[in-house]
């Protein structure tokens, strides 16, 4: 399976994921920094809680109004929201007027359209794909996004403390050709059943979600998935607060490194690190179980970000992210299809949408430890930081029996079905 085998609407998602992502990582990381510059720890970490829920009850309706209006419209319409968003957060840290609310409620609302394109975005993918091209899929995706994401942290480590502005320019741009890329080239994936009576939707979103949510599988590894991962998205909070309060200059190699400069250099290494150990790790990894691979890669990861949560030798968080890099790319390709795997067909938009809550999830985590890092030591930050992580493959073992027989049911189902449409 290659690139040119994928179709059309997965070729264009990694091309404007990649544009998004690219300039998005120059300002995004940084933000919490920039809150709590202006509005303090205790209040940036409230703010960013806020932020987070606000995302989690958007991606519900995401899911729903995917699965009932089709995902084109809804990605279409969302990625305009989020232009216009990026244009006033462009306007409001111009040389002329700078406002600092209006900047958090445009990031908000960026949240809001993430939140109800996310879901489409992922169900999409899915329904353009069969089960067995689903882990080079999401590897390959996987590595554009990070490649992207490389480019784009070292540029906004040098340049978003003065040059805001311009990088919000460049963000507003790029947000004008996912739009384009959208309207013109993406084809709907999914045609729903129309509904005749608008007023039963609140009704049946509920009753929709229920039905997810009685999926005690699925949720269970949902929340697995939310622990291990919360420990990555202490790196834009917690950790960047951490290390550009209690780092102090430090000489590396020829330069002069504070902590803010590590934070950039931190997510490069590891977005670096992504691109360049997807090239063999699938290879090198092919011949163990999916079980061994999931849990080997997450125990790599939680180390790896354990160690990063508490030191502040340059050296010492170099070589911890390596080692929670390469459990992430072992690990993500066979969560991801394993993901895939699960919901049925009529309500996948749904069940992306608790897995994009997922995420909101795991930021919430993050966004509550930049409020009680306020009352720890960082040692017992570390400490709970790495339970949580431990918890979620505790949770990996004791399921995944039971979601293998999961998925092979659902792959059988699939190839049957497929058959009888031929």
């Amino acid at each position: 399976m290659k690139f040119k085998d994928f179709h059309m609407n997965i070729k264009i998602r990694i091309v404007e994921t990649f544009i998004s992502k690219f300039i998005g990582s120059m300002i995004f990381p940084f933000m919490a920094i920039y809150l709590s510059s202006h509005y303090g720890l205790k209040t940036a970490g409230v703010l960013l809680l806020m932020n987070v829920i606000i995302g989690i009850v958007i991606s519900f309706f995401g899911g729903y109004f995917s699965d009932n209006y089709g995902r084109k419209k809804i990605m279409l319409y969302a990625e305009i929201g989020r232009f216009m968003a990026f244009v006033i957060m462009m306007i409001s840290n111009s040389p002329w007027f700078e406002s600092v609310a209006i900047t958090f409620l445009m990031m908000t609302a960026n949240t809001v359209f993430m939140g109800l394109s996310g879901p489409a975005n992922q169900a999409m993918l899915i329904d353009v794909s069969k089960p067995e091209q689903r882990k080079v899929m999401y590897s390959i995706t996987y590595w554009a996004n990070n490649l992207s994401i490389a480019l784009g942290a070292i540029l906004g480590a040098l340049f978003f403390e003065n040059y805001l502005f311009e990088l919000l320019i460049a963000l507003s741009f790029g947000a004008l050709s996912v739009v384009i890329l959208i309207l013109f080239f993406i084809e709907e994936s999914y045609i729903p059943t129309k509904r005749d009576n608008a007023s039963s939707h609140m009704v049946e979103m509920l009753t929709t979600y229920t039905l997810v949510f009685k999926d005690k599988l699925f949720v269970w590894f949902m929340v697995a998935g939310v622990l291990i991962l919360s420990m990555e998205f202490q790196l834009a909070n917690y950790i960047g607060i951490r290390l550009s309060e209690g780092m102090g200059t430090q000489k590396f190699l020829y330069w002069d490194v504070d902590g803010v400069n590590m934070v950039g250099f931190l997510l490069t290494e590891n977005t670096v690190l992504v691109v360049i150990f997807l090239l063999f790790t699938t290879k090198l990894f092919e011949r163990y179980s999916d079980k061994s691979v999931l849990l080997i890669g997450s125990v790599l990861f939680v180390v790896g970000y354990g160690v990063v949560s508490y030191s502040n030798s340059i050296w010492l968080l170099f070589i911890f992210m390596i080692i929670g890099t390469l459990g992430e790319v072992v690990k993500l390709p066979v969560q991801q299809s394993y993901t895939a795997a699960i919901p049925p067909e009529y309500v996948r938009s749904s069940y992306m949408a608790v897995v994009q809550m997922s995420f909101h999830f795991a930021l919430v985590i993050s966004s509550i430890s930049v409020t009680i890092s306020a009352y720890l030591s960082p040692s017992m930050m570390s400490l709970v930081i790495v339970g949580i992580g431990f918890a979620g493959i505790t949770i990996y073992y004791l399921i995944f029996d039971e979601l293998q027989k999961r998925v092979e049911k659902n792959n059988e189902s699939v190839e049957s079905n497929e058959k009888l449409a031929s």
